[in-house]
């Protein structure tokens, strides 16, 4: 069971342009991602307080078919489902996890790799390989 990380849509300002915004972790952490023509959902821009926000408009690799569809029907729901979303955007965040600041990845690797590490061991060995 992933832990609730209180994923909420959200709104931005016209200049930080996004067809989803979603903010996490008592609005410390915001993901704004975006729908390509194929339907494709890919992380454009992760901001960490703390960090500012780090684009990835030129460097993003997408969801893929079957996990961007699963995105689009769950932002469909009036409640987001707290583990689906939360799985979700884990693995938008470790596709993209070269082009995310290291920095930033390492104050929140409790966030990025909750999911994917089994064992503390594992979380170590997920944020040493950032480097």
């Amino acid at each position: 069971m992933i832990q609730n990380f209180g994923f909420f849509r959200t709104t931005m300002s016209e200049t930080r342009e996004a067809d989803y915004h979603l903010g996490c972790l008592d609005s410390s952490l915001f993901i704004d991602l975006n729908k390509s023509v194929d339907n494709s959902i890919a992380l454009v821009r992760i901001s960490f307080d703390g960090f500012g926000g780090c684009n990835l408009i030129e460097r993003r690799k997408s969801l893929g078919r079957e996990n961007s569809d699963l995105f689009i029907e769950e932002m469909k729901n009036e409640h987001l489902n707290q583990e689906a979303i939360a799985n979700l955007v884990l693995k938008a965040i470790k596709n993209n996890k070269k082009n995310i600041w290291n920095d930033a990845l390492r104050k929140y690797e409790w966030v990025c790799f909750t999911t994917f590490a089994k064992t503390q061991a594992q979380v170590h060995k997920n944020v040493l390989s950032l480097n």
